[in-house]
């Protein structure tokens, strides 16, 4: 760690002078930024030898039946943030009820995966976002579905990581067998039809913050979590990848340890990449812009249809044409679940916010 240098740091003092909207739309921005986003279009285009370095998925699994019918034009996208890697086994205490054997306990914490990771058995999402970008792209609207939420799982057919039978348990452990039951699963879950989905994934996050140097942020307080391998003193500071993955996927060191707790530093972290991304440190040093972006491509798993840096970039294209102050981002509506106090459940407020996606109307007035 050292002393920030450059980009203002981003904090919870910083982010308090925020208004509500303005943080909301950085936040978003912020997300959307990792997924190619970050930079101008014409750079990414200028650079699309990288497309090699995506790695794609199909989007479905099986022959569509169960899809939601779509009714507008609208682009919805699913968001991922992944833990792929092969890791050893372990008992949860916390661990969801109702999981399905072949998915594990639903949890995603357990043995030591190592630095800054936390632990997990096979691949789980550690963060879903559906974001939801209008017609006429006159507004996005983005929704965070807790990694914790207790829903109805699908079935999956093998998309190449194994069949998945249907189960009631955590919605993130539902990318165990791939992307494709991922998108099963939010579908189900929300009725929203998807039309993409683009993964990072946890080593790649680690990989994109040491490619800009890292990241300057500003704690209030200190934070130390040993199940993160986390241990930050308050005040400004540049964190390196493993440290700032750390800060991002901490629960211990936060609040009362849930998934919802979390979600302030994660989005600070998420405005932190994009501050540093944008700034002129990073846009004006050809090294650092190809090396962010070699990072970024690197790793993302997408599905198909956008499997190259210019598939990317046509995206980005639509999401620059959204007016900044029409960016909003939004958590799902929840509840606790009644089988576990620890897990969450979609709240019945939640259906109202689904369904304005759906009929492709704003969401922003729907959500306290």
């Amino acid at each position: 760690m050292e002393h920030s240098h450059g980009t203002k740091p981003i904090g919870p003092r910083r982010r308090r002078r925020l208004a509500a909207k303005y943080r909301r739309r950085r936040t978003v921005v912020a997300t959307l930024a990792i997924l190619v986003i970050a930079v101008p279009v014409t750079v990414v285009a200028a650079v699309d030898n990288l497309s090699s370095n995506i790695s794609s998925a199909p989007l479905r699994a099986g022959t569509g039946s169960g899809v939601p019918e779509k009714l507008t034009d609208e682009t919805n996208v699913l968001i991922l943030g992944s833990d792929t890697r092969d890791l050893d086994s372990g008992e949860d205490e916390d661990s969801a009820e109702g999981a399905s054997p072949a998915e594990g306990d639903g949890s995603a914490e357990g043995t030591d995966a190592g630095p800054g990771y936390g632990s997990a058995e096979g691949a789980r999402s550690d963060a879903m976002i559906l974001a939801h970008v209008a017609a006429d792209t006159s507004r996005i609207d983005a929704v965070q579905i807790p990694r914790d939420t207790i829903t109805d799982v699908p079935a999956c057919d093998d998309t190449g990581h194994g069949a998945s039978s249907a189960f009631h348990g955590m919605i993130n452990s539902a990318l165990n067998a791939g992307p494709a039951c991922s998108v099963s699963a939010v579908e189900e879950l929300t009725g929203v039809r998807l039309d993409h989905f683009i993964e990072v994934d946890f080593d790649g996050f680690a990989t994109i913050v040491d490619a800009l140097d890292g990241i300057p942020v500003d704690l209030d307080e200190p934070l130390h979590d040993d199940k993160a391998q986390l241990d930050l003193p308050a005040g400004e500071q540049v964190l390196d990848g493993t440290d700032a993955l750390a800060l991002a996927r901490t629960r211990h060191a936060v609040g009362d340890g849930s998934d919802i707790s979390r979600m302030d530093n994660q989005q600070m972290v998420m405005e932190a990449i994009i501050d540093r991304a944008k700034s002129t440190r990073t846009l004006t040093r050809p090294d650092r812009l190809y090396g962010f972006l070699d990072a970024v491509t690197s790793s993302l798993r997408v599905d198909e249809d956008l499997d190259s840096v210019s598939a990317l970039a046509s995206l980005a294209s639509t999401v620059s044409s959204v007016p900044e102050d029409e960016i909003n981002f939004e958590i799902m509506p929840w509840a606790p679940a009644p089988e576990n106090p620890n897990r969450v459940v979609s709240a019945p407020e939640a259906e109202d916010v689904f369904t304005a996606i759906i009929d492709d109307e704003p969401i922003a007035d729907l959500v306290d």
